[in-house]
C-alpha cells in the first residue's frame, strides 16, 4: 500500500511519518485485504492538529476518518481508531458486496460546477442564470444502491450521486434529517 504523509503549513518529521505507515498499513490490512492508496494530512486548528486519513481499496471504495487532539499523535490516534471502527463495522458488507467483483468499480467523469451565492436580499438579480465560480470533475461511480450507502457511510458523505449498476441511470443517496438514509431514482418517476 502506497501511504502518503502530508502537513497543511506544518513540519510532519520522519518519527511520526513511521508511525503513521506502520499503524495505518496494519489496520487496514487487518480489515482490507487489497488497499491500494492512502492519504495522510496533518494540519492545524486554533489550539488543535486535526489529522484527515483517507484510503482507497482497489474494490473502488473509499473510507475517509478525521482527529483532533491537542498533540499530533493522539490525532492520528483518533482518527486511526475512527477509520478501524468503520472497517471493522463494514468489513462483512465489503466481502458480500465484493466478493464476486473482479474488476474495480467503474467510474465516469461528469462536469461539476461551484456557483456563486444568491444576491443580497435587497439586491435584485439581473437574471435567473447563476454565476460560475470554478469548473472541475467528478468522479460518478457505477454501483449498487447497497454499495452507494456503503461508499457514502464509510466517506463520512452526506450525499453520494451515482450510477445504478441494474439500468445506468443516475441515482442519488442521502442522509435524511431523521437519521434514515433517502434514494432518488429517476428512472421509476411514472
Amino acid at each position: 500500500m502506497r501511504i502518503q504523509v502530508s502537513g497543511k503549513h506544518i513540519d510532519v518529521g520522519a518519527a511520526l511519518t513511521a508511525q503513521v505507515n506502520e499503524r495505518l498499513t496494519e489496520v487496514v490490512e487487518k480489515y482490507s485485504q487489497r488497499p491500494l492508496e492512502a492519504n495522510v494530512t496533518f494540519s492545524k486548528d486554533g489550539h488543535e492538529f486535526v489529522c484527515d486519513v483517507s484510503v482507497h481499496l482497489s474494490t473502488g471504495l473509499n473510507t475517509q476518518a478525521k482527529g483532533r487532539a491537542a498533540d499530533i499523535h493522539n490525532c492520528f490516534d483518533s482518527a486511526l481508531t475512527r477509520m478501524e471502527k468503520q472497517l471493522r463495522r463494514y468489513k462483512r458488507r465489503l466481502k458480500d458486496h465484493h466478493k464476486d467483483r473482479i474488476d474495480p468499480i467503474e467510474t465516469i467523469g461528469a462536469p461539476s460546477y461551484v456557483l456563486s451565492r444568491t444576491p443580497e436580499a435587497d439586491d435584485e438579480p439581473e437574471s435567473l442564470q447563476p454565476i460560475i465560480i470554478a469548473e472541475m470533475e467528478t468522479r460518478v461511480q457505477t454501483l449498487s444502491v447497497g454499495e452507494a450507502v456503503m461508499q457514502m457511510e464509510l466517506s463520512g458523505a452526506n450525499m453520494l450521486v451515482f450510477r445504478n449498476v441494474s439500468h445506468g441511470g443516475v441515482n442519488v443517496v442521502h442522509t435524511r434529517d431523521d437519521g434514515n438514509v433517502g434514494w432518488i431514482d429517476p428512472r421509476n418517476i411514472k
